[in-house]
Formats: C-alpha cells, sequence, structure tokens
C-alpha cells in the first residue's frame, strides 16, 4: 500500500491489486497507524481485482463530510482502461441501466427501469489504440457520472469491447483486469481545500504497451 497522502482527518492511498477495499485496506491502513482499533472510514470502494487511488477517513465527522460529496456528485474520479477493440467515437457518453445479480456478483445491462435497476452513466475518451495478437486493443480515460458496482467493465462490455483480462465480462485474453484508478479530486472535509491526487498504473501488460505519461 502506497502512501500519497495522510493527516489527523484522511488518508489517500494507491489500493493493491487482490486488497479488499472494505476488511483488506481497512486491515492495511490499522497496521500502518499501529492501532489495531482505528477508526477508518470507507468513503468509495474498487473491485478486489482492481488497483488505484483511492481515500479513507480517519473520523465519522470527515467520513459523513465525504460521503455527502459523493452523493451530491462533487466528489470525482477517473480511471484509465485497456479494452478489446476501439470505440467507434473519440469521445462519448455511455449510459446504461444496470442490475446487480447479487447471487453470481455479475451485473447486467437491461432495458426495462424496475425495482434494482440503477441508472449508469461514464464518459470516456481515447487516449490510443495498438495492436495486441492482430486484433486492436485500446487505451481509454474514463470519468465516472455514477458509481455503480462493476460499471465500467460492464458498459464497455456490452459494447462488445470487455476489458482486457476481465473474464467475467467476457474477456479471453489472460492478465489483471486492465483497469486502475488514476485519480480522485474532493474538497478536504475540514479546510475545504480542494484535493487532487493521481497515479499511474504499473508498467505491465496490457498498460505496457502505451506511452502513458507522467
Amino acid at each position: 500500500m502506497e502512501i500519497l497522502f495522510e493527516d489527523k482527518d484522511l488518508l489517500v492511498c494507491i489500493k493493491p491489486i487482490g486488497v479488499t477495499s472494505e476488511n483488506g485496506m481497512v486491515q492495511l491502513i490499522r497496521e500502518h497507524l499501529n492501532d489495531n482499533l482505528a477508526y477508518v472510514g470507507i468513503i468509495h470502494r474498487l473491485d478486489t481485482a482492481v488497483s488505484g487511488v483511492m481515500v479513507y477517513a480517519k473520523g465519522k465527522p470527515a467520513a459523513a463530510k465525504l460521503s455527502t460529496q459523493i452523493q451530491n456528485g462533487d466528489f470525482k474520479k477517473e480511471y484509465l482502461a485497456v479494452v478489446s477493440g476501439c470505440p467507434e467515437e473519440d469521445t462519448g457518453t455511455y449510459r446504461n441501466l444496470l442490475f446487480k445479480d447479487s447471487a453470481k456478483n455479475k451485473v447486467f445491462v437491461v432495458k426495462n427501469a424496475r425495482k434494482g435497476v440503477k441508472t449508469a452513466e461514464l464518459e470516456y475518451s481515447v487516449l490510443g489504440t495498438q495492436k495486441c495478437d492482430e486484433s486492436d486493443i485500446s487505451l481509454v480515460k474514463v470519468k465516472l457520472k455514477t458509481g455503480r458496482s462493476h460499471q465500467i467493465r460492464v458498459q464497455f462490455a456490452s459494447r462488445k469491447m470487455p476489458l482486457l483480462g476481465d473474464g467475467k465480462y467476457g474477456s479471453r485474453t489472460k492478465c489483471n483486469i486492465a483497469l486502475f484508478s488514476s485519480a480522485i479530486k474532493f474538497k478536504h472535509p475540514e479546510t475545504k481545500e480542494e484535493m487532487y491526487f493521481s497515479a499511474l498504473p504499473d508498467d505491465t501488460f496490457p498498460f505496457d504497451r502505451f506511452d502513458i505519461k507522467k
């Protein structure tokens, strides 16, 4: 776990692949603080198989204020992903109705609103396209407008562009899921200062196929 920022109210870090956003990260943060009973407020989540920038609160007041920012759409999140193929447009917006089957831990695009169905929206921009095993793969930057479970993964997969390594949603490529939480932006819960943190994924396949600038 790499620490990007820390003060008395919050901790910004890079969640490693394979660690849950909830129990796993709470344990790592408590070990970092050398306090097995420390309060760790979970503000947002990343899939266990995904890495990237996250923020955790050190107290309930900070947690409540950050959660309010998320509810109001004032907490901004950006991702880098590598998808199979290439979107038809270099930039665009995807909107879908999503339903999560909790028993299967899988999300589906559906056509009609009903109980349990939520609207999902994201913006994307294509940063580059490369050949890989005689087919195209594309690096895309994604800005979430909503924060639904598996949202990026299922919205691209439903358009026949699964993220590389995402076997659950149709990828046949053997690698870690090619999704990285690259940036978050929010206001400090106490000082109200604009906070922005960013990072890049490790230089491993498939991200190593692209010239990602620091």
